[in-house]
């Protein structure tokens, strides 16, 4: 019988270029997960470690009581050479998914010495290589030592389970075509066992391997979202005159879905729409190894805020994560890194990402799209190769899954029209008006005019959101950083979400704040801010509470700007979030008033700040407090500071008619001579940014500068037409000195307004 041991516990580490076939002096001992990024891949600098570490271990012979041996790696980021004894035996390349390695029968010792290279270095064949988060390297998910007879269920076929389920929903029943692929298998037999629970509905045995054995399930139990998430069990025996051999099981649920592009997201013949967040999976010195205790903390706070769907980004997830999503009935959308910069030398990788990602999740109930890629076109989209890699994987998908949709998240400035955005079949879009330029009101109608033009074509929010840190304002304006600007940015978000059933999927980019070492932004250097949680999980901002309002079912009521205690104003404003239908509000015991639930779950009051003012809001059985003192200066501690600047902002010159940095790009460039000045600068930026590359390019969270060309200033132009150049220069942190900066200042100087 099969035999499966986590062999996690006691592995030596060394970072130095060293020999595989015998461990180093200097080798420190530690347990999996592990990566070597933990922190210097989230303080900033993008000088984290990227390079080829060695990881052994020692293995008994004794311990290898199988026929045949496998070592199952959950993952190795990102690329993988496995030795045995010395020999090397296997490698692979994509840092998120599964594999597995067979051990050589004809080399095994008393004592085996096992040694994973991990290799996070720069390359142009294996994705990502430029995007906006850190690539942690390192065993960062489990290793299993399995041994199994010669007649077995197959290891060998990319990380996959051995068995595939495919429900279909017939009126009250489903039929459940069932396929077992095996190796050695010669005289053997198949049983497949349904269970709800310990209870055995259906079962059939069957002499032929590789071909669809089909079960009916009678008065079936739908998988039903977040309302009724049931699953089965599918057991798979291979039998020889009677005995199992081998033995593997997989849970399955059974629902059927599509998307209509007037109504959404269609569960079970209901509207169910799918109204959620994405995820990175990192936390602080952890990077991603995380332990299951990790994982299921972050599906709890998912649910608390009242998610249906989750997506997925931008690679694939733990195993432990999906087996959660299926158990918690989240819609989830997948997808391999395919990201910011296509590579015409990883075609081949894209392929085995994709074929790794359905095989390996081909039976999780929660996965309703395969997402090719993102942001590819951010050096623009009229690249045949890209368009043909595309074409491809779409294809790669449909032949792999007949049952689930394929989806592409494209970047704003990639043209509806364009070839590339009609290759899936649902699309959605990265979107960030209000954020990165434009205003919040700019999404609603970009929505409207790619549904009335492509009515046919169902069309999805894969992207939206902005940064906050612990920065307060009563005041908030696009850019500052605060909480109280996050709060109003989904406000006006949801309300323009809430009355368009046409966009068949929202997701807030992040649910959680994670690391992005490249980043140099809100004070707080190697992080994207965006999460409606911290990084930590230990602060839910009050953006995470508007949500909750607005997609839980949990009675919910939240006093905002909490930490905004000293203001400076007579007369304060007081947001609340509740889905209660009456809140009142009162100040050191005084009743503000009371307001009543209207559309959204938004409330606001007026309140006079006088000397030290306790506030209590009141919902039904619900109170929340928070306090607010008058103060005469507003409170440092409130204020981003632009901490190290190599130049005081306030002393650029800023002449009367003419431009300056201090003036938005999309203005600057709205003139023939702003349009030249733009050019230099951003040849300034790619000369700077690419000095200390490892590639010598130059990349910026996740823009990679090449050459200089029209297609390159037009996706720059769409992107970031609403920044000023001080903003740019302050995203890009203290890599321009003062001179660089007084320099591009002086130039635009001489530049006349319109």
């Amino acid at each position: 019988m099969r035999n499966t041991r986590i062999i996690n516990d006691r592995w030596l580490f060394t970072d130095k270029n060293t020999s595989a076939a015998a461990i180093p002096s200097d080798a420190i001992e530690l347990n999996l997960p592990h990566t070597w990024n933990g922190k210097d891949g989230q303080d900033g600098g993008n000088d984290y470690k990227r390079l080829k570490a060695f990881y052994y271990k020692e293995i008994p012979g004794a311990d290898l009581i199988g026929e045949e041996n496998f070592l199952e790696f959950d993952a190795v980021n990102s690329s993988a050479e496995i030795f045995w004894n010395g020999n090397s035996i296997f490698t692979h390349h994509g840092g998120y998914s599964r594999f597995r390695v067979k051990i050589p029968a004809n080399d095994v010792k008393e004592t085996n010495l096992l040694t994973v290279t991990a290799d996070n270095s720069p390359n142009e064949t294996v994705y990502p290589q430029t995007a906006d988060f850190t690539f942690y390297g390192g065993i960062y998910r489990s290793v299993k030592l399995i041994s199994v007879p010669s007649a077995h269920f197959d290891l060998e076929y990319h990380g996959a389970p051995g068995i595939t389920v495919t429900p279909e929903i017939k009126g009250d029943n489903a039929d459940i075509a069932v396929r077992a692929y095996t190796k050695n298998a010669d005289g053997t037999a198949l049983k497949f066992t349904i269970l709800d629970g310990e209870e055995v509905v259906c079962e059939a045995e069957t002499d032929k391997k590789d071909t669809d054995t089909v079960l009916t399930i009678n008065n079936v139990h739908l998988w039903n979202g977040r309302k009724d998430p049931f699953l089965y069990t599918l057991k798979a025996e291979l039998l020889k005159n009677g005995e199992a051999l081998d033995t593997v099981s997989t849970r399955f649920g059974c629902r059927s879905f599509s998307v209509d592009p007037e109504k959404g997201f269609i569960l079970n013949g209901k509207e169910y729409p799918l109204r959620g967040v994405s995820r990175h999976q990192d936390y602080p010195e952890k990077g991603n190894a995380l332990s299951y205790e990790d994982h299921k903390r972050d599906i709890e706070l998912i649910l608390e805020v009242g998610a249906t769907t989750i997506r997925l980004a931008h690679y694939q997830h733990a195993q432990e994560f999906y087996d959660l999503c299926d158990e918690s009935g989240l819609v989830i959308w997948a997808e391999i890194p395919y990201i910011s910069r296509h590579m015409h030398d990883a075609y081949d990788n894209t392929i085995s990402q994709m074929t790794e990602l359905v095989t390996q999740n081909y039976n999780h109930a929660s996965i309703c799209f395969w997402g090719l890629s993102n942001e590819i076109t951010i050096a623009g989209a009229d690249d045949p190769h890209l368009i043909k890699n595309h074409k491809d994987l779409n294809d790669l998908v449909h032949k792999l899954d007949k049952t689930r949709l394929t989806t592409i998240a494209s970047v704003t400035m990639c043209s509806p029209d364009n070839e590339y955005v009609h290759i899936s079949d649902v699309l959605s879009y990265n979107h960030y008006f209000g954020w990165y330029g434009g205003s919040t009101e700019m999404n609603g109608k970009w929505f409207d005019d790619f549904h009335k033009k492509y009515p046919k074509k169902p069309i999805g929010l894969s992207e939206y959101g902005c940064e906050a840190l612990n920065w307060h304002t009563s005041n908030p304006t696009q850019g500052d950083y605060t909480e109280e600007y996050q709060s109003y940015y989904h406000e006006e978000l949801i309300k323009q979400i809430a009355v368009r059933p046409y966009i068949w999927a929202t997701h807030v980019w992040n649910m959680f704040d994670f690391a992005a070492d490249a980043r140099a932004e809100g004070g707080e250097n190697g992080m994207n801010h965006k999460g409606l949680v911290t990084f930590d999980r230990q602060y839910k901002k009050d953006s995470f509470y508007a949500y909750k309002a607005w997609l839980s079912d949990e009675p919910t009521l939240h006093l905002c700007s909490k930490r905004y205690v000293d203001r400076v104003e007579d007369v304060t404003k007081v947001t609340v979030y509740s889905n209660l239908p009456e809140v009142e509000l009162f100040a050191n015991g005084v009743s503000v008033g009371k307001q009543t639930k209207g559309q959204f779950p938004f409330f606001y009051f007026e309140v006079k700040n006088e000397g030290e003012t306790t506030l209590e809001v009141k919902a039904g059985d619900l109170t929340d407090t928070a306090a607010i003192r008058k103060v005469d200066k507003p409170n440092e501690d409130y204020i981003m500071k632009e901490e190290n600047q190599v130049i005081n902002w306030f002393e650029i010159s800023t002449p009367v008619g003419y431009y300056s940095i201090n003036d938005t790009i999309g203005d600057i460039m709205s003139t023939f001579k702003g349009k030249i000045c733009m050019v230099r600068l951003l040849l300034l930026m790619k000369n700077v940014m690419s000095q200390g590359s490892k590639n010598g390019k130059a990349e910026v969270m996740g823009f990679s500068f090449g050459k200089i060309n029209k297609s390159m200033i037009q996706s720059l132009y769409g992107m970031v037409k609403g920044f000023t150049i001080k903003r740019a220069f302050m995203m890009l942190g203290n890599k321009f000195t003062k001179e660089q900066i007084l320099e591009v200042n002086t130039m635009l100087n001489k530049v006349k307004k319109k």
